[in-house]
């Protein structure tokens, strides 16, 4: 594109504006208004897709050729990260050995927009054979790929948002939404929860989002505790020497009273000081925390409360403690 023809081309004006942003909200638009319709044609037959997949006891199989292969893969990653088992196999690679990936307590998801992928027919034929569930995402429910299908999902009638209608724009946004929605509809009904994210998503900012206290505590001989009648001269070697600047005071049985830390030490700072029990000093209104609690949480009721170090506690008993520096150094802020 010479620079007269770049500078008219970005002059232009539409209904949506002019030149290239122009453009890119005709693109955007035209890709809302079919996301749109996907939305408003949702029916029964979702609901018969997603009981055939809650109810699989092996994995969703997802393939589809071309473009559709990245959105298919797509899918399946979303599916596999919220709770339903799934991985893709290309039809390519099917037709070359990787049928036997797929078993009959499987389900298979293709994709294909017109429904006649020819490089899809042995996948077909393989669910055909040993009766696994096949359901289709294409645009045409009259296509070979919906006939064969056990559950067919149809998508609308809606242009692609390349001005020729030839790539793949609008068509492979709607399996990527109806995929999405797919997941999260299955997401809910097996009540899937942040913990359960955890599990499945351990790295990255999504993983230190989710850490529990649990992951970060300090535990056994590291936890500083004294007992009640400890005197002051030996509770302040073990807050220097578990370097938490604080210590939780616990009775015969391991209950936490209260909590010593270098603020108490500081506001009672006297003659005699050294000779009187812990349970004198203490702060008995001390600020805990459960070990199932998310280390977020943890970090936030330490800067509620201007404090650095929090006792784990478990029915009434210190079973560890987490420091603001433990959740810095895990990413957690």
């Amino acid at each position: 594109m010479n620079t007269q023809h770049a500078a008219s081309k970005a002059g232009e004006e539409s209904e949506f504006g002019f030149g290239d942003v122009a453009i890119a909200r005709r693109v955007l638009a035209t890709e809302a208004d079919a996301l749109y319709a996907l939305s408003r044609g949702l029916g029964n037959i979702f609901i018969d897709v997603l009981d055939a997949l809650a109810a699989v006891k092996g994995r969703v199989v997802v393939s589809g050729m071309g473009k559709n292969s990245h959105i298919g893969r797509k899918i399946a990653a979303t599916l596999a990260s919220t709770g339903t088992p799934a991985f893709f196999v290309h039809p390519g690679e099917a037709s070359h050995g990787d049928l036997g990936m797929i078993m009959a307590d499987d389900a298979v998801l293709a994709l294909s927009n017109s429904g006649e992928t020819s490089e899809l027919a042995d996948l077909v034929a393989h669910c055909k054979r040993f009766g696994i569930p096949l359901i289709s995402m294409t645009s045409r429910a009259d296509s070979a790929l919906s006939r064969a299908a056990t559950w067919s999902l149809v998508l609308p009638d809606s242009p692609e948002a390349c001005p020729m209608g030839l790539a793949p724009t609008t068509s492979t946004t709607l399996m990527l939404g109806l995929g999405d929605a797919i997941a999260v509809a299955l997401l809910e009904r097996k009540g899937f929860s942040p913990a359960d994210f955890h599990v499945f998503h351990p790295g990255g900012k999504l993983g230190r989002k989710l850490l529990k206290v649990a992951d970060l505590m300090h535990v056994g001989e590291e936890v500083p505790c004294v007992p009640t009648d400890m005197e002051m001269s030996d509770v302040i070697l073990v807050i220097t020497a578990k370097r938490f600047g604080c210590a939780a005071v616990i009775d015969r049985s391991g209950v936490l009273l209260g909590v010593i830390t270098d603020g108490d030490l500081r506001r009672h700072m006297g003659a005699g000081i050294l000779t009187r029990a812990a349970e004198e000093i203490m702060t008995q209104s001390a600020k805990t925390i459960g070990q199932d609690a998310l280390a977020s949480e943890a970090v936030a009721l330490m800067n509620a409360n201007s404090i650095t170090s929090l006792f784990v506690v478990h029915d009434g008993l210190p079973v560890g403690i987490v420091h603001v520096h433990d959740c810095l150094r895990a990413g957690v802020a």
